[in-house]
């Protein structure tokens, strides 16, 4: 009877070990599509949609922002994406290569290309780590090189 009782308890156990990796999986999954459908919807200028991947005031730590992390709101993040898309009607990012760090991380190495409005084109390795809680982006943090060539 002990017998039996170990070997259900070990069944069980694994079983559970068995599910709790498939929901890792599949809360995985479901991260990665959310950045495919991130860069998808940031390739075709609709900063409204891609707002509504974040939650509302999301964390960002960006060069762009200076040193730390700041807090946006979603109205704050299509105002940003917009004005940069005046300056740079043609930007795109290519993703090179997603690394999913744990059940809510997602790194993602991409380029961002563009047009300035002198027809300077620019080219920048990005990689940026998306923090993903119940579906929805909480931070994003951003690095890049963001010093000026010497002249």
């Amino acid at each position: 009877m002990k017998a039996i009782k170990i070997l259900i308890s070990g069944m069980i156990f694994c079983a559970m070990v068995i599910s709790c990796n498939n929901s890792n999986e599949n809360i995985q999954a479901e991260n990665e599509k959310l950045i495919e459908n991130y860069f998808k919807l940031f390739n075709e200028h609709k900063w409204k949609e891609l707002s509504e991947l974040y939650v509302e005031n999301a964390e960002f730590k960006d060069p762009s922002f200076g040193n730390g992390i700041v807090k946006q709101s979603k109205a704050e993040f299509v105002k940003k994406y917009t004005e940069l898309n005046q300056v740079f009607p043609d930007l795109k990012d290519k993703v090179i290569q997603v690394y999913p760090s744990g059940d809510k991380n997602i790194i993602v190495e991409f380029v961002s290309t563009g047009t300035a409005p002198d027809q300077s084109k620019f080219e920048l390795p990005i990689s940026t780590i998306f923090t993903i809680e119940n579906g929805k982006i909480t931070k994003d943090y951003t690095y890049y090189d963001n010093f000026e060539e010497a002249k």
